[in-house]
Protein backbone atom coordinates (compact mmCIF):
# COMPACT_ATOMS: atom_id res chain seq x y z
CA UNK A 1 0.00 0.00 0.00
CA UNK A 2 1.54 3.31 -1.07
CA UNK A 3 1.39 6.55 0.89
CA UNK A 4 -1.73 7.88 -0.80
CA UNK A 5 -3.77 4.69 -0.52
CA UNK A 6 -2.78 4.49 3.14
CA UNK A 7 -4.09 8.04 3.62
CA UNK A 8 -7.28 7.05 1.85
CA UNK A 9 -7.81 4.01 4.02
CA UNK A 10 -7.02 5.74 7.31
CA UNK A 11 -7.17 9.54 7.28
CA UNK A 12 -9.88 9.99 4.67
CA UNK A 13 -12.07 7.26 6.08
CA UNK A 14 -11.92 8.55 9.64
CA UNK A 15 -12.52 12.13 8.62
CA UNK A 16 -15.40 11.06 6.41
CA UNK A 17 -17.22 9.45 9.28
CA UNK A 18 -16.98 12.62 11.34
CA UNK A 19 -17.74 15.10 8.56
CA UNK A 20 -20.67 13.19 7.12
CA UNK A 21 -22.43 12.44 10.36
CA UNK A 22 -24.59 15.57 10.30
CA UNK A 23 -26.25 14.52 7.04
CA UNK A 24 -28.01 11.58 8.64
CA UNK A 25 -28.70 8.19 7.12
CA UNK A 26 -32.04 8.37 5.35
CA UNK A 27 -30.77 6.10 2.57
CA UNK A 28 -31.82 8.33 -0.34
CA UNK A 29 -29.89 9.04 -3.50
CA UNK A 30 -27.71 12.04 -2.77
CA UNK A 31 -28.42 14.28 -5.76
CA UNK A 32 -32.15 13.61 -5.66
CA UNK A 33 -32.22 14.24 -1.94
CA UNK A 34 -30.20 17.44 -2.20
CA UNK A 35 -32.26 18.59 -5.21
CA UNK A 36 -29.08 19.40 -7.11
CA UNK A 37 -28.11 18.67 -10.72
CA UNK A 38 -25.01 16.74 -11.70
CA UNK A 39 -22.73 19.05 -13.66
CA UNK A 40 -19.83 18.56 -16.07
CA UNK A 41 -16.70 20.64 -16.56
CA UNK A 42 -16.54 20.81 -20.36
CA UNK A 43 -12.73 20.64 -20.37
CA UNK A 44 -13.28 16.92 -19.83
CA UNK A 45 -14.51 16.44 -23.41
CA UNK A 46 -11.31 17.65 -25.06
CA UNK A 47 -11.04 18.79 -28.71
CA UNK A 48 -14.16 16.95 -29.90
CA UNK A 49 -16.30 19.55 -28.16
CA UNK A 50 -15.01 22.39 -30.35
CA UNK A 51 -15.44 20.30 -33.50
CA UNK A 52 -19.01 19.19 -32.74
CA UNK A 53 -20.51 21.43 -30.10
CA UNK A 54 -24.17 20.59 -30.65
CA UNK A 55 -23.55 16.86 -30.95
CA UNK A 56 -21.34 16.65 -27.88
CA UNK A 57 -23.66 18.75 -25.73
CA UNK A 58 -26.59 16.62 -26.85
CA UNK A 59 -24.75 13.52 -25.67
CA UNK A 60 -23.90 15.19 -22.35
CA UNK A 61 -27.58 15.92 -21.72
CA UNK A 62 -28.63 12.44 -22.85
CA UNK A 63 -26.22 10.89 -20.36
CA UNK A 64 -27.92 12.79 -17.55
CA UNK A 65 -25.95 15.98 -16.90
CA UNK A 66 -28.01 19.11 -16.41
CA UNK A 67 -25.43 21.83 -15.78
CA UNK A 68 -22.01 22.56 -17.28
CA UNK A 69 -19.00 24.67 -16.50
CA UNK A 70 -17.08 26.30 -19.33
CA UNK A 71 -13.31 26.35 -19.81
CA UNK A 72 -13.23 28.62 -22.86
CA UNK A 73 -15.48 29.85 -25.66
CA UNK A 74 -14.59 27.08 -28.16
CA UNK A 75 -14.35 29.62 -30.98
CA UNK A 76 -17.98 30.67 -30.50
CA UNK A 77 -19.65 33.91 -29.49
CA UNK A 78 -21.57 34.19 -26.21
CA UNK A 79 -24.78 34.14 -28.23
CA UNK A 80 -23.70 30.96 -30.04
CA UNK A 81 -22.87 29.28 -26.74
CA UNK A 82 -26.18 30.23 -25.12
CA UNK A 83 -28.07 28.90 -28.13
CA UNK A 84 -26.13 25.62 -28.01
CA UNK A 85 -26.72 25.17 -24.29
CA UNK A 86 -30.41 25.96 -24.65
CA UNK A 87 -30.76 23.52 -27.55
CA UNK A 88 -29.25 20.74 -25.44
CA UNK A 89 -31.32 21.63 -22.37
CA UNK A 90 -28.22 22.47 -20.33
CA UNK A 91 -27.56 25.41 -18.02
CA UNK A 92 -24.05 26.84 -18.03
CA UNK A 93 -23.79 28.19 -14.51
CA UNK A 94 -20.03 28.54 -14.07
CA UNK A 95 -16.98 29.43 -16.15
CA UNK A 96 -13.22 29.20 -15.73
CA UNK A 97 -11.62 32.49 -16.74
CA UNK A 98 -7.92 33.27 -16.94
CA UNK A 99 -6.38 36.21 -15.07
CA UNK A 100 -4.94 37.69 -18.26
CA UNK A 101 -4.17 36.78 -21.83
CA UNK A 102 -3.91 37.99 -25.40
CA UNK A 103 -6.60 35.79 -26.96
CA UNK A 104 -10.08 36.78 -28.17
CA UNK A 105 -11.86 35.66 -25.00
CA UNK A 106 -12.34 38.06 -22.07
CA UNK A 107 -10.16 37.59 -19.00
CA UNK A 108 -10.32 39.04 -15.50
CA UNK A 109 -8.48 42.01 -16.99
CA UNK A 110 -11.54 42.76 -19.15
CA UNK A 111 -14.34 42.69 -16.61
CA UNK A 112 -16.90 44.75 -18.51
CA UNK A 113 -16.93 42.34 -21.46
CA UNK A 114 -16.68 39.32 -19.15
CA UNK A 115 -19.73 40.44 -17.17
CA UNK A 116 -21.73 41.19 -20.31
CA UNK A 117 -20.88 37.76 -21.76
CA UNK A 118 -21.75 36.01 -18.51
CA UNK A 119 -25.21 37.56 -18.50
CA UNK A 120 -25.80 36.41 -22.08
CA UNK A 121 -24.68 32.83 -21.42
CA UNK A 122 -26.36 32.57 -18.02
CA UNK A 123 -23.15 32.17 -16.02
CA UNK A 124 -23.38 32.94 -12.30
CA UNK A 125 -19.91 31.96 -11.08
CA UNK A 126 -16.55 33.12 -12.45
CA UNK A 127 -13.63 30.92 -11.38
CA UNK A 128 -9.91 31.57 -11.73
CA UNK A 129 -8.63 28.10 -12.75
CA UNK A 130 -5.04 28.77 -11.71
CA UNK A 131 -2.82 31.66 -10.72
CA UNK A 132 -0.87 33.40 -13.47
CA UNK A 133 2.75 32.23 -13.23
CA UNK A 134 4.83 35.20 -11.97
CA UNK A 135 7.45 36.65 -14.31
CA UNK A 136 10.28 35.76 -11.94
CA UNK A 137 9.50 32.04 -12.07
CA UNK A 138 11.93 30.12 -14.27
CA UNK A 139 9.95 27.69 -16.41
CA UNK A 140 12.62 27.27 -19.08
CA UNK A 141 13.86 23.67 -19.34
CA UNK A 142 17.44 23.24 -18.24
CA UNK A 143 19.82 20.83 -19.99
CA UNK A 144 18.50 17.31 -19.53
CA UNK A 145 15.13 18.38 -18.04
CA UNK A 146 11.79 17.12 -19.29
CA UNK A 147 8.42 18.84 -18.85
CA UNK A 148 7.68 16.93 -15.65
CA UNK A 149 10.92 18.14 -14.04
CA UNK A 150 10.17 21.74 -14.99
CA UNK A 151 6.71 21.48 -13.41
CA UNK A 152 8.21 20.09 -10.25
CA UNK A 153 10.34 23.23 -9.92
CA UNK A 154 7.34 25.55 -10.08
CA UNK A 155 5.98 25.20 -6.54
CA UNK A 156 9.28 26.00 -4.85
CA UNK A 157 9.54 29.31 -6.73
CA UNK A 158 6.17 30.74 -5.69
CA UNK A 159 6.63 33.17 -2.80
CA UNK A 160 4.42 34.50 -0.03
CA UNK A 161 4.11 37.78 -1.92
CA UNK A 162 3.08 35.93 -5.08
CA UNK A 163 0.24 34.20 -3.26
CA UNK A 164 -0.82 37.44 -1.58
CA UNK A 165 -0.93 39.11 -5.00
CA UNK A 166 -3.32 36.38 -6.17
CA UNK A 167 -5.47 36.99 -3.11
CA UNK A 168 -5.51 40.74 -3.83
CA UNK A 169 -6.58 40.04 -7.40
CA UNK A 170 -9.41 37.78 -6.26
CA UNK A 171 -10.64 40.36 -3.74
CA UNK A 172 -10.62 43.18 -6.28
CA UNK A 173 -12.32 41.20 -9.03
CA UNK A 174 -14.72 39.64 -6.53
CA UNK A 175 -15.92 43.08 -5.45
CA UNK A 176 -16.63 44.14 -9.03
CA UNK A 177 -18.29 40.84 -9.93
CA UNK A 178 -20.47 40.92 -6.82
CA UNK A 179 -21.77 44.33 -7.86
CA UNK A 180 -22.79 42.73 -11.16
CA UNK A 181 -24.57 39.81 -9.47
CA UNK A 182 -21.77 37.29 -10.07
CA UNK A 183 -19.35 35.47 -7.78
CA UNK A 184 -15.56 35.14 -7.88
CA UNK A 185 -13.97 31.78 -7.14
CA UNK A 186 -10.61 30.04 -7.18
CA UNK A 187 -9.94 26.48 -8.36
CA UNK A 188 -7.04 24.52 -6.91
CA UNK A 189 -4.57 22.13 -8.46
CA UNK A 190 -2.04 20.47 -6.14
CA UNK A 191 0.69 23.11 -6.32
CA UNK A 192 -1.35 25.12 -3.79
CA UNK A 193 -0.56 22.51 -1.14
CA UNK A 194 3.21 22.88 -1.34
CA UNK A 195 4.95 24.46 1.66
CA UNK A 196 5.80 28.14 1.11
CA UNK A 197 9.19 29.39 2.26
CA UNK A 198 8.97 31.76 5.20
CA UNK A 199 5.55 30.58 6.37
CA UNK A 200 4.25 27.59 8.31
CA UNK A 201 1.54 27.00 5.71
CA UNK A 202 0.78 26.51 2.03
CA UNK A 203 -0.28 28.65 -0.90
CA UNK A 204 -3.92 27.71 -0.33
CA UNK A 205 -3.60 28.70 3.33
CA UNK A 206 -2.45 32.14 2.21
CA UNK A 207 -5.31 32.48 -0.28
CA UNK A 208 -7.92 31.46 2.28
CA UNK A 209 -6.51 33.78 4.94
CA UNK A 210 -6.13 36.81 2.68
CA UNK A 211 -9.39 36.71 0.73
CA UNK A 212 -12.66 38.19 1.93
CA UNK A 213 -15.28 35.43 2.36
CA UNK A 214 -17.94 37.90 1.25
CA UNK A 215 -16.15 38.37 -2.07
CA UNK A 216 -14.25 35.16 -2.83
CA UNK A 217 -15.32 31.54 -2.73
CA UNK A 218 -13.37 28.41 -3.64
CA UNK A 219 -13.98 25.50 -5.98
CA UNK A 220 -12.43 22.38 -4.50
CA UNK A 221 -10.95 20.02 -7.06
CA UNK A 222 -11.02 16.85 -5.00
CA UNK A 223 -8.73 14.89 -7.28
CA UNK A 224 -6.00 17.50 -7.03
CA UNK A 225 -6.52 17.85 -3.27
CA UNK A 226 -5.94 14.13 -2.79
CA UNK A 227 -3.04 14.16 -5.28
CA UNK A 228 -1.48 16.83 -3.09
CA UNK A 229 -1.63 14.44 -0.13
CA UNK A 230 -4.37 16.42 1.62
CA UNK A 231 -7.59 15.18 3.24
CA UNK A 232 -10.56 16.98 1.60
CA UNK A 233 -12.76 16.40 4.65
CA UNK A 234 -10.28 18.08 6.97
CA UNK A 235 -9.79 20.92 4.48
CA UNK A 236 -13.51 21.69 4.39
CA UNK A 237 -13.88 21.35 8.15
CA UNK A 238 -11.05 23.83 8.72
CA UNK A 239 -12.60 26.34 6.31
CA UNK A 240 -16.39 26.16 6.76
CA UNK A 241 -18.38 27.89 4.06
CA UNK A 242 -15.39 28.78 1.87
CA UNK A 243 -15.86 25.99 -0.66
CA UNK A 244 -19.02 26.57 -2.71
CA UNK A 245 -18.31 24.46 -5.80
CA UNK A 246 -16.54 21.15 -6.33
CA UNK A 247 -14.85 19.26 -9.12
CA UNK A 248 -15.92 15.67 -8.61
CA UNK A 249 -12.71 13.98 -9.75
CA UNK A 250 -11.41 10.57 -8.77
CA UNK A 251 -7.88 9.14 -8.70
CA UNK A 252 -6.36 5.70 -8.51
CA UNK A 253 -4.45 4.41 -5.48
CA UNK A 254 -1.27 4.55 -7.59
CA UNK A 255 -1.35 8.36 -7.39
CA UNK A 256 1.65 9.56 -5.41
CA UNK A 257 1.39 12.75 -3.33
CA UNK A 258 3.10 15.60 -5.19
CA UNK A 259 2.89 19.31 -5.96
CA UNK A 260 3.67 19.02 -9.69
CA UNK A 261 0.32 18.49 -11.47
CA UNK A 262 0.61 14.70 -11.43
CA UNK A 263 -2.15 12.18 -10.72
CA UNK A 264 -3.46 8.84 -11.99
CA UNK A 265 -7.04 9.68 -12.99
CA UNK A 266 -10.07 7.43 -13.29
CA UNK A 267 -13.84 7.64 -13.58
CA UNK A 268 -15.77 8.78 -10.50
CA UNK A 269 -16.50 5.80 -8.29
CA UNK A 270 -13.62 3.78 -9.72
CA UNK A 271 -10.91 5.31 -7.53
CA UNK A 272 -10.03 5.68 -3.87
CA UNK A 273 -12.24 8.62 -2.88
CA UNK A 274 -15.24 7.78 -0.70
CA UNK A 275 -17.94 9.76 -2.49
CA UNK A 276 -20.71 8.28 -0.37
CA UNK A 277 -19.24 10.17 2.57
CA UNK A 278 -17.68 13.11 0.76
CA UNK A 279 -20.74 14.33 -1.15
CA UNK A 280 -22.96 14.82 1.92
CA UNK A 281 -20.02 16.25 3.86
CA UNK A 282 -19.44 18.77 1.08
CA UNK A 283 -23.11 19.72 1.07
CA UNK A 284 -23.04 20.16 4.85
CA UNK A 285 -20.06 22.51 4.48
CA UNK A 286 -21.74 24.68 1.84
CA UNK A 287 -20.93 23.16 -1.56
CA UNK A 288 -23.82 23.62 -3.99
CA UNK A 289 -22.22 23.20 -7.42
CA UNK A 290 -20.88 19.74 -8.33
CA UNK A 291 -19.07 19.26 -11.66
CA UNK A 292 -17.57 15.99 -12.86
CA UNK A 293 -14.12 16.46 -14.33
CA UNK A 294 -11.56 13.90 -15.47
CA UNK A 295 -7.96 14.40 -16.46
CA UNK A 296 -6.09 12.67 -19.26
CA UNK A 297 -4.96 10.01 -19.95
CA UNK A 298 -8.24 8.18 -20.53
CA UNK A 299 -8.59 4.43 -20.60
CA UNK A 300 -12.02 4.73 -22.24
CA UNK A 301 -13.57 7.14 -24.78
CA UNK A 302 -14.38 10.42 -23.06
CA UNK A 303 -18.14 10.19 -23.52
CA UNK A 304 -18.10 6.68 -22.07
CA UNK A 305 -16.00 7.91 -19.14
CA UNK A 306 -18.41 10.72 -18.28
CA UNK A 307 -21.34 8.30 -18.59
CA UNK A 308 -19.71 5.96 -16.05
CA UNK A 309 -19.19 8.87 -13.66
CA UNK A 310 -22.73 10.20 -14.08
CA UNK A 311 -24.32 6.76 -13.64
CA UNK A 312 -22.33 6.25 -10.47
CA UNK A 313 -23.29 9.63 -9.03
CA UNK A 314 -26.94 9.20 -9.90
CA UNK A 315 -26.94 5.97 -7.91
CA UNK A 316 -24.98 7.19 -4.87
CA UNK A 317 -27.02 6.77 -1.71
CA UNK A 318 -25.94 9.13 1.02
Amino acid sequence: MNDLSRRAALGLGLAAAAAGSSWGSAGARFFKRAKLPIGLQLYTLGPDLRADLDGQLGQVAKIGYRTVEMAGYLGRTPQDLRAAFDKAGLACTSSHVQAKGAGPEPTLADLDRLIADAHVIGIQHIVLPMFAIPDHVDMKPRPGEDTRTVRRRLAAQITVDDWKAVADLLNAKGKALKAAGLTMGYHNHNVEFAPVAGTPGTGLDILLKNTDPALVQFEMDVGWVVAGGVDPFALMKANPGRFRQMHVKDVKATTKPNFAFEQDPTEVGSGIIDWKKLLPAAYAHGVRGFFVEQEAPYEKPRLEAIRISCDYLNAVVA
